[in-house]
């Protein structure tokens, strides 16, 4: 990508997006366009000498005016969340599918030079991921498709959409399938926050409260692994610029069961709570993992960034901005 073309971040008023923007800028980017549903104030992160847009990209003349002028398109712009979301909102997840779909044909008819789209591991067939101690995903686990429910059928969909774009039209298509990013500027309350964010805040809850207990969703064994956002923008970038058209996994190899989160992140805390399971909540599938094989054969680079060095600066920051809101709120009462 040159510097001096205009590059378009879909979804830049989100967790990703506006930390994409943020290195974009950092890079010596100087035409830079955010665009996000949301009004402005209610984004993560803006900035003044970017382009920011209030969009809405599930409909077609929206994107078109998004993509004017672009030279390069990073879609991250979804309707999606943690799995307390993602299980009970499968429409919503699905109708995501029209922002793909009119970004595609509004950065081919724009004549752009490259499209990145922001897939994720909930394409991979569930019947691979019901062990907690899981085989990693290697990229061709996606198929015969069984994904996720909802959210994973778009995100798969979406797939096969940039590559038949690139078939048909010769637009250039890249495509990562993220891995449960996490870190600072991101949402940790609400409903649509993931794990780390999540453990995160519950354990600054009890700590500020005094109650010394926690709930944890399902039975604390379910594994995951949890990429750093410093990762997901560095691959993110490689990814873009590199010569590779198929899907490729953007995620952390180190496994850690939802139990072990909770230790690491009651650790940093300096405390210890009593567990309550919740059996009954979204958990998602037993197990997964990203096997990292393909990136770093493509690449020579794979994520690096420890789970607890990650960790350390996500909790800061959420404390440090639960803090600040009870203080507000305080203030006011006051």
């Amino acid at each position: 990508m040159n510097t001096d073309e205009m590059v378009l971040v879909t979804g830049a008023g989100g967790f990703i997006g506006g930390h994409l923007i943020a290195a974009l800028r950092g890079q010596g980017f100087t035409r830079l366009r955010a665009v996000d549903v949301k009004p402005m104030g209610g984004w993560y992160q803006s900035f003044r000498d970017v382009e920011n847009l209030s969009l809405d990209l599930n409909d077609k003349a929206n994107c078109r005016l998004a993509a004017k002028d672009a030279a390069y398109v990073f879609n991250l712009a979804a309707d999606m969340g943690g799995m307390g979301f993602i299980e009970t909102h499968k429409a919503e997840c699905m109708l995501s599918v029209l922002i793909n779909t009119h970004m595609l044909l509004a950065a081919r008819d724009a004549g752009c030079k490259r499209f990145f789209y922001s897939s994720s591991a909930c394409v991979y067939a569930a019947d691979k991921q019901t062990d907690p101690n899981v085989t990693a995903l290697a990229e061709g686990d996606a198929y015969p498709a069984q994904p996720e429910d909802g959210y994973g059928w778009e995100k798969l969909f979406s797939e096969r959409m940039c590559r038949h774009f690139t078939e048909d039209f010769g637009l250039a298509t890249r495509v990562a399938r993220y891995h449960n990013v996490y870190g600072p500027w991101g949402t940790f309350e609400g409903g649509r926050e993931k794990a780390p964010a999540a453990i995160c805040r519950k354990v600054i809850e009890a700590k500020l409260s005094n109650r010394r207990e926690i709930e944890i969703w399902g039975d604390g064994l379910q594994t995951r692994s949890f990429m750093y956002i410093d990762d997901c923008l560095t691959g993110s970038l490689r990814i873009m610029n590199s010569d590779v058209t198929e899907p490729l996994n953007l995620g952390s190899n180190e496994l850690v069961s939802i139990n072990q989160l909770v230790d690491i992140v009651e650790d940093i805390a300096g405390v210890k709570l009593e567990r309550r399971y919740k059996l009954d909540a979204p958990k998602g599938v037993r197990g997964r993992n990203s096997d990292n094989t393909l990136i770093s054969a493509k690449l020579g680079w794979a994520p690096g960034v420890r789970l607890r060095n990650g960790l350390e600066q996500t909790y800061r920051w959420i404390h440090d901005q639960m803090l600040n809101a009870s203080r507000e709120r305080r203030a006011v009462f006051h």
